[in-house]
């Protein structure tokens, strides 16, 4: 199946693409995390849609994130191989940091950029929907909580990023002696605002559902700005693999129904050796296309919002 979030009426619903034109409205359940949330009978309420004929052409509804609210969106970090060169230091497990809900827009719907950002790129990913609860989930169980697949764009501000790098003496207690604390160097950029910026997350255009990806760690992806590639790559170039990914997360944090995983930036460059990193959107024009094999193209225009930052200081 191929579930979509969508606005048409004059109201916000959801759906499944009968054909490649036409979706049939979902009238049963009210959100995407509703329908996710009935695991199994999720599929009584979808056939019901097809049989019921109420059609909707796909050109005629505005697009929105498959799920609007996910509770976290978990994004990886730098676990493409291609990345392992530049790497001085990492850990031997998955980093993952989070973004807000907020962030979100949907297929179609532009990505907004301030020149007070600085530098901003696109990041395509494979992104996970969680199926059911996960907590302390075994690697080998870990795909049974897995609802389906979507293409997530991780925009990364990289200005914002250097903007707000800290370079100072962190405080740990010495084990040693916990009366005392050493003082240790350390570089630190938190990632709110070159992550979590308003439109920094573009999600879908749909969810496929998981019995239709027979294998997520080998799936093709390419990134386009304008008309030029820009990444040419493969999920099979994680360094850690999906079920991974999610077994290590939940050992941290509780995943649940209507969460996201994004599994990291699939950024090969492409074969004129253009990189993700020459995709400066404060300069370069999109739209910005992402396909992922299976799970089709997520596209999203846009727009430079021509503003300074407003005054935020008392004085």
């Amino acid at each position: 199946m191929k579930l979509a979030s969508f606005h048409h009426d004059n109201g916000d619903r959801i759906g499944v693409l009968k054909n490649d034109d036409e979706l049939a409205v979902i009238d049963s359940v009210g959100s995407m995390t509703d329908l996710i949330r009935l695991g199994n009978y999720a599929v009584e309420h979808v056939d019901h849609a097809l049989a019921s004929g109420r059609l909707i052409a796909r050109d005629d509804v505005r697009w929105l994130p498959p799920i609007r609210r996910p509770g976290k969106i978990c994004g990886v970090a730098m676990n493409n191989s291609a990345s392992n060169e530049r790497k001085i230091s990492a850990p031997d497990h998955p980093a993952f940091f989070l973004k807000p809900s907020s962030c979100l827009v949907g297929h179609n719907q532009p990505i907004r950029v301030r020149p007070y950002y600085g530098s901003v790129h696109p990041e395509p990913e494979l992104a996970i929907v969680i199926g059911r609860k996960a907590r302390d989930v075994d690697v080998g169980d870990a795909t049974a909580h897995v609802f389906g697949y979507t293409i997530f764009n991780d925009i990364t501000g990289n200005g914002m990023r250097a903007d707000d790098l800290f370079h100072y003496w962190a405080l740990y207690s010495d084990d040693s002696n916990p009366d005392e604390l050493q003082r240790r160097e350390q570089h630190l950029s938190y990632a709110a605002r070159y992550k979590g910026t308003d439109t920094f997350g573009c999600l879908g255009p749909v969810i496929t559902t998981v019995d239709e990806i027979s294998d997520p760690d080998n799936l093709d992806v390419t990134c386009k700005v304008g008309a030029e590639t820009i990444a040419e790559d493969s999920t099979r170039y994680y360094n850690y693999k999906v079920a991974e990914l999610i077994s290590y997360i939940s050992q941290f944090l509780t995943l649940e129904p209507g969460d996201i995983v994004s599994c990291g930036t699939a950024f090969k460059p492409s074969k004129n050796r253009k990189s993700i990193h020459h995709a400066n959107l404060q300069k370069v024009a999109g739209p910005v296309e992402i396909t992922i094999a299976g799970l089709g193209t997520l596209r999203n225009p846009v727009e430079i919002e021509n503003r300074a930052i407003g005054r935020w200081r008392l004085s």
